[in-house]
């Protein structure tokens, strides 16, 4: 599914995360942006040693924050490291889970990356109910994409059906409302 306005689009496919042929890839990580399970575990197993080697310097990083690597073995060329909040601790958990996607955005538009792919962030292992983190993906997605300067695609990835269809429903009512048109 894509949905699109004059600036920009996003694109929902269920895949790989760690397959996808973009400028830039958004790592679920912990905050150590240690490598572990889930995402992060795929992002650094694929990318290879040198990504822990080049995240180990960066000093962590905070709940909603957003850090850069190379995307090494990717087929990206960046990766952005951002923490997700845990659901039901890290409070108020919808500014923090907006605050990656904004942040993730602008630290890939300022590398110059034109196109980005995102997880379903903090649904994992972090526990965030996929309904509730696709509403503020989708609505941050929908209104901070466009004013990058650089970016043009935002991709989200999914790793099952029934999460692709949960934000495939929000795309469709989040981007009606706010005057984007579904591409054919």
């Amino acid at each position: 599914m894509r949905w699109e306005n004059d600036a920009a689009a996003i694109e929902l496919q269920q895949g790989d995360i760690t397959a996808q042929e973009v400028d830039a890839v958004v790592n679920a990580a912990n905050a150590r942006l240690a490598p572990g399970g889930g995402v992060a575990g795929a992002i650094h197993r694929v990318a290879g040693p040198e990504l822990w080697q080049a995240c180990e310097p960066l000093g962590g990083c905070a709940t909603g924050e957003a850090k850069v690597t190379d995307g090494f073995a990717l087929p990206a060329r960046w990766i952005v490291h951002t923490v997700g909040p845990v659901y039901g601790q890290d409070e108020p958990g919808e500014k923090w889970l907006a605050a990656c996607y904004r942040n993730s955005l602008q630290a890939a538009d300022e590398l110059g990356a034109r196109s980005i792919a995102f997880p379903a962030l903090s649904t994992g292992a972090f526990g965030y109910p996929v309904t509730a983190a696709a509403e503020i993906a989708l609505s941050t997605l929908l209104d901070h994409l466009p004013t990058q300067k650089n970016l043009a695609l935002a991709r989200l990835v999914l790793f099952d059906a029934g999460d692709l269809r949960t934000h495939e429903e929000a795309l469709a009512r989040l981007g009606d409302i706010r005057g984007w048109r579904r591409a054919h």
